[in-house]
């Protein structure tokens, strides 16, 4: 008997897809072919720039409005914050020291292991120097757009956080009919770029075969070594943040972190296979309250903390960015990496949980800063793949985490529950789920859904 997954709509035998059809095998048949072209044919891959320039720049014009509706939608999912009063902003405090942490994680290892330096200096690319202290404040004094529609048109990111963060706070102050309905629209419209993405993504292979033929062609077989050891740091990095960070606060709670990660690893592996943090959260949303987390915490942390904690995006942003600061050969003092610091606090929570959002931030990120190549982030798309099936898996775990600590606090969490399930995971498959809560209404969106472009 054929499975409902094998069905077409007519009642036909779905076709078996191939496995070359699926974008991230093609973009890993690309990456094998830029460094093929790019070390027999140089001077022909000097001109192949183009072809990851325009890629880069399809990505660019989504930036903006994911960046505003992912942030909007973020605190559209939180509900009214006075009504949700300590877990609101239990949860923001949580967010954002853990996301910090995870940076300064992130520069803390970069800088110890020169992240980049063996790619040498990099040519080709044409960037300004680091900033001066008048340049600081010319930055501060963009931040804030002088009107709406400029904040979209005039390329800094900073400043549609801002009003993103205006904006859904004042669409938490509206009456909770007008607010669903708005909020409905606004996720259309969100459903709508993800979709434009999705489309820009399918050019993500020859993009990927420009940028990687053009940087092998102009700077040899230096800059694959240091390709293959920035995934390689990159995965170990997010594994001691997992183990020592994440696992220093469920011990903390009383929870063995990797009995926590055998309670949850359906989830996280659909997560791992498909490098989309959206992928584990319907499973979540159903699980965690199974394992003894109240109903509303879940619905109201879980989907928020899709927002506003990416621990996984927060290690990405830090180590990529100095590994194109030493690849090009751009110093960063202190106050550079502290500058950049409080850029990717805001910034990060602006990453969509598809597939690829990491990455369309990060670049929009590398623009803000105003002193790195933007050049240099074609080149890093060549192994994002690889590196964003641990980011997406870093995300997702560390707002199971985080929505654990916030019903600790609470004091809604059923330890015995937690105990048992930990135990015994099977639990969770042989009895029923508890009834939900009546939450929507406080949130004036249904849980299952707010989450879905967080």
């Amino acid at each position: 008997m054929k499975s409902a997954e094998q069905l077409r709509d007519g009642g036909a035998p779905a076709r078996r897809s191939r496995w070359y059809t699926g974008v991230g095998n093609q973009v890993l048949i690309s990456i094998v072919l830029g460094i093929v072209v790019g070390a027999a044919f140089p001077g022909f891959s000097a001109h192949l720039k183009v072809v990851g320039d325009v890629f880069l720049d399809l990505i660019k014009v989504a930036v903006a409005p994911l960046v505003f509706f992912t942030i909007v939608l973020g605190f559209a999912s939180a509900g009214d914050l006075k009504k949700a009063g300590r877990t609101g902003l239990l949860a923001l405090l949580y967010f954002e020291v853990v996301s910090t942490v995870a940076l300064l994680l992130g520069l803390l290892v970069g800088n110890l292991t020169g992240v980049g330096t063996g790619a040498g200096a990099l040519h080709g690319a044409q960037h300004p120097a680091a900033p001066d202290t008048g340049a600081h404040e010319d930055f501060l004094d963009t931040v804030v757009p002088d009107n709406f529609a400029g904040a979209f048109t005039s390329g800094h990111l900073l400043q549609v956080v801002v009003i993103a963060v205006l904006f859904g706070i004042g669409l938490l102050s509206m009456a909770p009919a007008v607010r669903t309905r708005l909020g409905a629209g606004l996720e259309t419209a969100s459903e709508g770029f993800f979709a434009m993405i999705g489309v820009i993504m399918r050019l993500a292979p020859l993009g990927t075969f420009g940028a990687i033929a053009y940087s092998v062609g102009t700077n040899g077989s230096a800059m694959l070594l240091a390709l293959a050891e920035l995934v390689a740091e990159y995965w170990i990095v997010v594994a001691l943040f997992v183990l020592v960070v994440l696992g220093g606060i469920c011990l903390a709670i009383g929870v063995n972190v990797l009995r926590l990660l055998r309670a949850v690893r359906t989830e996280l592996t659909l997560v791992l296979g498909t490098a989309s943090s959206e992928a584990g959260l319907p499973g979540l949303l159903k699980k965690l309250p199974r394992m003894g987390m109240s109903q509303q915490t879940v619905g109201l942390v879980l989907p928020t903390g899709y927002a506003f904690n990416l621990d996984g995006t927060s290690l990405y942003m830090a180590l990529c960015t100095l590994f194109l600061a030493n690849a090009y050969g751009i110093p960063m003092g202190l106050e550079q990496q502290l500058g950049l610091l409080l850029i990717m606090l805001l910034t990060s929570k602006g990453a969509a949980t598809v597939s690829g959002g990491t990455f369309v931030v990060f670049a929009s990120t590398i623009t803000a800063t105003g002193y790195l190549p933007v050049d240099g982030v074609a080149i890093l798309f060549g192994v994002y793949r690889v590196m964003s099936m641990a980011v997406s898996t870093c995300n997702t775990f560390g707002n199971v985490v985080a929505t654990l600590v916030i019903s600790r606090w609470n004091g809604d969490l059923d330890q015995d529950r937690l105990r048992a399930v930990l135990a015994d995971p099977a639990l969770l498959d042989r009895e029923p789920e508890p009834e939900p809560e009546p939450i929507a209404a406080a949130r004036g969106t249904d849980p299952t859904t707010s989450g879905s472009n967080a």
